[in-house]
């Protein structure tokens, strides 16, 4: 199933990661454990954070993922299914439409 996971990181306990040397190696040490199909760093809501998009096999796998940057970083997390053309296409919307339209 593939998520999108937006984050956001407060300036503490960031700021003293990135005095103490630390942050990248932090970061590195917990995307190395996800293992994202693809990471964007940038600023949401004037703060450091990003977008990390995962497959997920089962939804036992989000406190795996969501519990290093919460323990790490104080981080918000907010974790949405999307869906590819071809998943839009296996929907079902035009029946969904005649049934619930």
């Amino acid at each position: 199933m593939k998520t999108i996971i937006n984050f956001e990181f407060p300036l503490e306990p960031f700021n003293t990661l990135v005095r103490e040397g630390t942050a990248d190696e932090v970061m590195k040490s917990i995307l190395d454990d996800i293992k994202p199909e693809a990471v964007y760093f940038y600023a949401p809501n004037g703060c450091r954070g990003g977008t990390l998009v995962v497959d997920l096999k089962e939804a036992a796998q989000i406190p795996a993922i969501a519990e290093p940057l919460f323990l790490k970083f104080n981080a918000k997390c907010e974790f949405h299914t999307a869906m590819t053309p071809e998943d839009m296409a296996m929907a079902g919307l035009e029946g969904l439409g005649k049934r619930w339209g």
